[in-house]
C-alpha cells in the first residue's frame, strides 16, 4: 500500500514536472555580432519566429552559463555587457534575466518576460563560452520550424569537423585533401555533395590553414553512393567565416528512408597550400624561392602566423590601427601571407606596439581582396597611436613538426636538453643535437617548432638536465639556422656524417622557451638628425683606445695629433612584451677602470661604415654599460638606472639613448676618403639577448663625405634586404 501510494506521488510529480515544461516558451540561441572567435559574440534569442536580442540588466555569469550551455559548450568563461559584439536589430526579447546557473534553458529563468524591456541595442549582452564543446551533446529543434529559417549555424548541431585523406594521401603532410567530416552523437558522418558550393570549399581549407582551393580533379568511387553515414543537412558559407562551425545550416538533404545521397556524392575537399608549407614532388619541401617584396607582414609574434600587422608605404613600414579591426579584415592579411583564415582579430597592441607611422585606420575589408591594402580605409590616423596597433593570429597546417622534436629534463616544460627524432637503420630513434656553434637562432627555431614560443637561452652545456639516457648519441651536428625556419631540419646542418668533437650527453644542445621577449629597435630619425663630426686630439682619447673604439691607426702615445670622429646619438626603443635585461647578471659584469663603470654586455651595437658595396672601412662598437630606462611612454614607470651599481635594463615602452657626446659614440673615419658610403648600426649583434624580432635590429643611412662635411640622409630601420633594395633603388 506505502509502495503504491509512493508510486503515485512520483507519477504526479513528473505529470507536473513535463505540464511545466510544456509551458515554457520555446527558444533557441546562438552567438551574432562582431566576433573574434566561433565561441563568443552577441546573444541572440529566436522566439516566436524571429531573432532578438537579451538586454544586459541585471545579467550574470550564471546566466552566461545556462546559455552556453544550451549552445552546446561546457560553459562560459565571460560575459559582456554594452553591446561589446555590436549592436543587434530587431526586438530585444529579455531583461532583468536571473539564473541560478543550474537551468537547462534561458527560457527558465526568471525574466521581465518576452519582449518586455526598457533597452535599447547599445545594451545588448555577449558571452564567451568555453571552447571545450559538451561530448555527445544534440542539437534539439523545439520550434517545430524549418532550420533554414530559423538561420542556424553548424556549430549548435555538431562537435567536431574534420579532413580525412583519402587513402593514397594517408602519410602526406599536410594534409590538404580529403573527405570532410562533421562529428554528431560521437559519429563521424560524411557530408553530401548537393549543393556544396566554393565558397564552403574555402572555408575549410581557410580553417585548416589553407590559403586557397581548388576543384578535386578525381572521382571518387561510385561505391560511395551506397555510403549510409552521411550527415543531415546541407551546409550555407558565406565564404567569410572563419570555421566552418559559422556557417548557417541548409536543407535536409538525405534521405530519411534510407540514408543515402541520393545522385550525390561524399563532399570533397582539395586546398592549396601556401608557398611556405607546399612539398616538392622530389624532397618532400619546396626548393629555396626569393619572395617578391611584401607589402604586408607579421612581427612581434610567438609562433608561425601570428604577429602585429604592419603595412609597406612608401618604402617606410608601418602599422595599422585597430579601429573597427575584425575577423574579416584579419583574414585578408592570413590568405595574403600564405596562411588560412585567421582564427583571432586582436587589438590593444596584443602582441607589441610598432614604431613609425599609422598607415591604415578604419579598415573596411569584404574578406575576399587579395591584400590588405585592396581594402577600403582612412589614410587619416590622427587619434591612433601605437597602443591600438592591430594584430592577428591566423589559422596555420598541421605538419606534425611538434612530434619530431622534445624537451627533456627541465623543471618546466618550457626548459630541457633538445632531443630529434630521426631515421637510422630504418628505424626512429630519439637523439640529441651536437652544441658546437649552438646559439639564439637555434634556439629560436627549437622554440618555435615546439609552439613554446621565444628562445630565452641556448645552452651549450646540459649537464645539469638528466635527459633520457637512451638519447644521448648524437644524431644532428653542424646545425646553423637563420632563425625563421619552422623546424630544426630546415636549418643547414651536416648530412649522414655525424661530426661533434665533444659528443652529446652533458654537451647537447639545450634551450629555454618564452611567451614573451623584448624587441628592440633604433630610432633611425634622430641618428640622421644629429650626425656631424669632431676633430678630437688623442690625449683626450686614451680611455676610448683602450676600449678598442679607434681605429687600428691610432697610437696609444701620440698625444700630438687628433682622430676625426663621426658622432652621433642613438636612441633604442623596446617595442616587444617583456623587459631586455643583460644576458649576465652583476657578478660577470666587466669592470673597465679607465672609464670607472661596468660593462654589462661587452658588444651592445656595432658602428660601421660601408663603401656602396658593401666593404668595412670604418668601424665602432658601444659596449653595454649603462642600460637603462632614459625616458619611457606616458603611463609608464622607469625600472632600471645605472647608477649606484643599480639593475641594468629597457622596459617595455622605454627606451634608452646613448647622447652623441660621450665616448665611444662614434665612428673613427680619420683614414676615410671622401665620397659616398653606407652608415650601418646593428643593436645586438651576437644575438646575447633573446628578442622576438632580430630582423629590426639593423638601420642604414647613406652618406656622403667631402673630406670636411658629412651629410646624412635616408637612415631606414628594418630587414636588411629591403633596407639595401630601398637605398639602391630596387625598391
Amino acid at each position: 500500500m506505502v509502495f503504491s501510494s509512493a508510486l503515485c506521488i512520483f507519477s504526479l510529480l513528473a505529470l507536473v514536472q513535463a505540464q511545466s515544461e510544456s509551458q515554457q516558451p520555446k527558444i533557441q540561441l546562438r552567438l551574432a555580432g562582431d566576433k573574434v572567435k566561433h565561441y563568443e559574440g552577441r546573444l541572440e534569442v529566436f522566439y516566436n519566429n524571429e531573432w532578438g536580442t537579451i538586454c544586459d540588466d541585471d545579467f550574470s555569469i550564471e546566466a552566461a552559463h545556462v546559455a552556453c550551455r544550451e549552445l552546446g559548450f561546457l560553459g562560459a568563461v565571460a560575459w559582456s555587457p554594452s553591446a561589446k559584439f555590436g549592436q543587434g536589430e530587431g526586438r530585444i526579447w529579455l531583461d532583468n534575466v536571473h539564473c541560478t546557473g543550474g537551468e537547462k534553458s534561458l527560457a527558465e529563468c526568471p525574466s521581465n518576460g518576452f519582449g518586455v524591456s526598457d533597452c535599447r541595442h547599445s545594451e545588448d549582452v555577449g558571452v564567451v563560452c568555453n571552447q571545450k564543446r559538451i561530448p555527445g551533446h544534440r542539437f534539439t529543434n523545439t520550434m517545430n520550424n524549418n532550420v533554414e529559417n530559423m538561420q542556424l549555424t553548424i556549430e549548435e548541431r555538431v562537435e567536431e569537423i574534420r579532413i580525412r585523406p583519402i587513402s593514397s594521401h594517408l602519410k602526406r603532410l599536410p594534409i590538404s585533401e580529403g573527405f570532410v567530416e562533421i562529428k554528431e552523437r560521437g559519429k563521424w558522418r560524411q557530408i553530401c555533395d548537393e549543393h556544396w558550393t566554393p565558397l564552403n570549399s574555402r572555408v575549410v581549407c581557410g580553417m585548416y590553414g589553407f590559403p586557397g582551393e581548388k576543384k578535386y580533379s578525381n572521382k571518387v568511387s561510385l561505391s560511395m553512393r551506397k555510403n549510409k553515414n552521411y550527415w543531415g543537412f546541407s551546409v550555407n558559407c558565406t565564404g567569410n567565416e572563419a570555421h566552418m562551425s559559422s556557417c548557417r545550416l541548409g536543407k535536409a538533404l538525405v534521405s530519411k528512408r534510407n540514408g543515402t545521397c541520393g545522385r550525390g556524392l561524399p563532399v570533397v575537399v582539395s586546398c592549396v597550400p601556401g608557398r611556405a608549407f607546399a612539398p616538392s614532388s622530389s624532397t618532400g619541401f619546396r626548393k629555396a624561392y626569393r619572395p617578391e617584396q611584401p607589402l604586408v607582414r607579421l612581427r612581434g609574434g610567438a609562433n608561425i602566423g601570428e604577429g602585429r600587422v604592419e603595412v609597406l608605404k612608401n618604402g617606410v613600414w608601418g602599422t595599422v590601427c585597430d579601429d573597427n579591426w575584425n575577423l574579416r579584415a584579419a583574414t585578408v592579411v592570413c590568405r595574403e601571407l600564405g596562411f588560412g583564415s585567421a582564427k583571432e582579430a586582436l587589438t590593444g597592441a596584443k602582441l607589441g606596439q610598432g614604431m613609425g607611422p599609422v598607415h591604415m585606420n578604419e579598415v573596411d575589408c569584404s574578406g575576399f581582396e587579395k591584400s590588405l591594402t585592396d581594402c577600403y580605409f582612412n589614410n587619416d590616423a590622427l587619434g591612433c597611436s601605437h597602443e591600438e596597433d592591430a594584430a592577428v593570429r591566423c589559422n596555420i597546417p598541421a605538419m606534425g613538426f611538434q612530434k619530431r622534436i622534445r624537451l627533456s629534463g627541465g623543471r618546466n616544460p618550457y626548459e630541457g636538453r633538445v632531443e630529434v627524432l630521426t631515421e637510422k637503420n630504418g628505424s626512429l630513434v630519439w637523439g640529441t643535437v651536437c652544441s658546437e656553434n649552438w646559439g639564439m637562432m637555434e634556439a629560436m627555431v627549437v622554440c618555435r617548432q615546439l609552439g613554446l614560443g621565444f628562445a630565452s637561452n641556448a645552452f651549450q652545456e646540459t649537464w645539469y638536465w638528466a635527459g633520457d639516457a637512451s638519447a644521448d648519441n648524437v644524431v644532428m651536428s653542424g646545425v646553423r639556422c637563420s632563425g625563421t625556419e619552422m623546424s630544426l631540419p630546415h636549418c643547414l646542418h651536416h648530412g649522414k656524417h655525424i661530426s661533434c668533437p665533444r659528443g652529446g650527453g652533458r654537451f647537447a644542445a639545450g634551450v629555454s622557451c618564452s611567451d614573451m621577449a623584448p624587441d628592440l629597435v633604433l630610432n633611425a630619425q634622430l641618428v640622421e638628425q644629429t650626425t656631424y663630426l669632431e676633430d678630437r686630439p688623442m690625449y683626450a682619447l686614451q680611455c676610448a683606445l683602450e676600449e678598442n673604439c679607434l681605429s687600428s691607426t691610432a697610437k696609444k702615445n701620440d698625444h700630438s695629433t687628433y682622430r676625426r670622429l663621426l658622432r652621433f646619438s642613438s636612441q633604442i626603443h623596446n617595442v616587444g612584451q617583456s623587459d631586455f635585461r643583460p644576458k649576465l647578471g652583476h657578478h660577470a659584469w666587466t669592470w673597465h677602470e679607465c672609464h670607472r663603470h661596468y660593462h654589462s654586455i661587452e658588444v651592445f651595437t656595432h658602428y660601421d661604415l660601408l663603401s656602396l658595396n658593401g666593404t668595412k672601412v670604418a668601424e665602432g662598437h658601444k659596449a653595454s654599460f649603462c642600460l637603462e630606462d632614459t625616458q619611457c611612454d606616458e603611463g609608464i614607470q622607469k625600472r632600471y638606472v645605472c647608477a649606484n651599481f643599480g639593475e641594468q635594463g629597457i622596459t617595455v615602452g622605454c627606451w634608452d639613448t646613448y647622447r652623441h657626446d660621450i665616448d665611444c659614440q662614434w665612428i673613427d673615419i680619420t683614414d676615410v676618403k671622401p665620397g659616398d658610403y653606407i652608415l650601418q648600426v646593428v643593436i645586438n649583434p651576437n644575438y646575447d639577448v633573446a628578442e622576438s624580432d632580430y630582423t629590426n635590429n639593423f638601420m642604414k643611412c647613406k652618406c656622403r663625405y667631402d673630406g670636411y662635411r658629412i651629410w646624412t640622409y635616408q637612415c631606414l630601420t628594418g630587414e636588411l634586404r629591403i633596407i639595401e633594395g630601398l637605398l639602391a633603388g630596387t625598391f
